[in-house]
């Protein structure tokens, strides 16, 4: 439960945004609900919780970046499906770099990591694909922070009902099995490459 409670503060909003889009980490909804309840929960500083979450946000896209950088073009395989590579790569023709960045609006299941990943094998330049990254970033927590000041009393009062607790609780569980599940796949591509 401490656990939970570092989560609803200052730092634990960078490190969550930064989780969130790290290869790692599993989280479907989880950065966007914490938001949601830290906006609704404190109005005053409604402004506040978008900025801290897309920093962080922005560091684990960097690191996740780097990651596709280094292991290059021949080495996505190991993180991303067949099919699914084939399908990004084709989009980053067709849409451009720049619009790939603008997968940090879109909700799960979008494949956001994969798409830094892909964006850092296929050189995209580092910098642009950041801010396009950033904005899009800021823009959707904005907006959830936005409605959460609006609505703040009546979202605060469904986010703290038993059901929506019991949810959030089988969340939670998703995103351990998930992160679980994705660092046993990394972990066997990683030996099996290591063998080859």
């Amino acid at each position: 439960m401490a656990l939970f409670r570092f989560f609803l503060t200052w730092w634990g909003l960078i490190i969550l945004g930064a989780l969130d889009a790290s290869l790692f980490v599993f989280m479907p909804f989880g950065t966007d609900a914490v938001v949601i309840y830290m906006c609704a929960r404190d109005r005053k500083l409604f402004w506040l919780y978008p900025l801290l979450t897309t920093a962080g946000s922005i560091v684990g896209a960097a690191v996740t970046y780097q990651i596709g950088a280094k292991i290059g073009d021949d080495g996505l395989a190991r993180f991303v499906s067949k099919g699914r590579l084939e399908r990004l790569r084709q989009r980053m023709k067709d849409i451009g770099a720049v619009t790939m960045g603008l997968s940090a609006l879109l909700p799960p299941p979008f494949p956001m990591t994969a798409f830094i990943l892909t964006s850092g094998a296929l050189k995209v330049p580092m910098a642009r694909f950041l801010l396009v990254f950033a904005t899009a970033r800021l823009f959707r927590f904005g907006t959830e922070a936005l409605l959460a000041r609006r609505f703040g009393t009546s979202l605060l009062q469904i986010l703290e009902s038993k059901p929506v607790q019991r949810v959030a609780i089988a969340l939670v569980l998703i995103a351990v099995v998930g992160t679980g599940v994705t660092i046993m796949r990394v972990w066997r591509s990683s030996t099996v490459q290591s063998r080859r």
